[in-house]
């Protein structure tokens, strides 16, 4: 993923791609993550850059560097205060799985008149687009669609930053999301997301509704995903 100043410290970019790597399992527990040169080649950028970033994990918790041996992930759970609304992914990487995300479209949407979206949104919103593979296997097809009072003045910038965790984007802007509602059918799939999932069109596919909300009851985010579970069944875990 490319980075540039225009996005912030370039040592905080890196920092959030490597921790996104680690929460979906690129980087498994216990694993090395790769050597600093390596780090400063694929992103490059300066040797105190790349170990800027690295000590911010460190003390973080995810990982801890070695000296002579490395840097190892200790820790592949996010402490964040939205880690529930995260669970899904953090069981299947608990369980050895890898999650990798892809990025297919972002930019400002129009709502067309008289559909929930246009209730909770207005005229228009912005809409990012992605899919989720699991060991390399395409597994869920996301659609976001966030509120209009979050501003977007850099549509390459938004899409590069929300890109690896949209939660801990929120949470920058100061923006506590205190509650999730999901809703979950069976549909059909429809041609584009058969064709994402790499499944036959109108074969079933789990949806999910999610509707993150603010402490005021503002519906900040929306979320629709079609989930291949003939490659893995949706996962739920609560909490004595």
């Amino acid at each position: 993923m490319s980075i540039t100043r225009k996005n912030g410290p370039l040592y905080l970019q890196i920092k959030k791609i490597i921790k996104d790597r680690i929460l979906h399992g690129i980087y498994p527990l216990g694993i090395h993550i790769p050597a600093e040169p390596q780090l400063e080649q694929e992103f490059q950028v300066s040797k105190m850059t790349v170990r800027n970033a690295i000590r911010e994990l460190a003390e973080e918790g995810y990982v801890e560097k070695k000296s002579g041996v490395g840097t190892i992930v200790l820790r592949n759970t996010s402490l964040s205060r939205l880690s529930k609304g995260k669970r899904f992914t953090e069981l299947l990487v608990e369980s050895g799985h890898r999650m990798e995300k892809r990025l297919i479209a972002s930019g400002p949407a129009s709502l067309q008149s008289g559909t929930e979206l246009r209730e909770l949104f207005g005229s228009s919103c912005h809409r990012i687009e992605r899919l989720y593979l699991l060991n390399d296997q395409p597994y869920i097809h996301f659609i976001h669609y966030i509120t209009p009072v979050i501003g977007f003045h850099n549509e390459r910038a938004a899409s590069e930053q929300l890109f690896s965790s949209l939660y801990d984007w929120l949470e920058e802007k100061k923006i506590a999301l205190e509650n999730f509602r999901d809703r979950f059918l069976v549909e059909t799939a429809a041609p584009d997301t058969a064709q994402l999932l790499g499944i036959e069109e109108g074969a079933a596919v789990l949806k999910r509704l999610r509707y993150s909300y603010d402490g005021e009851g503002n519906v900040i985010e929306c979320s629709i995903g079609y989930y291949n579970t003939a490659l893995h069944p949706y996962l739920v875990d609560y909490d004595a």
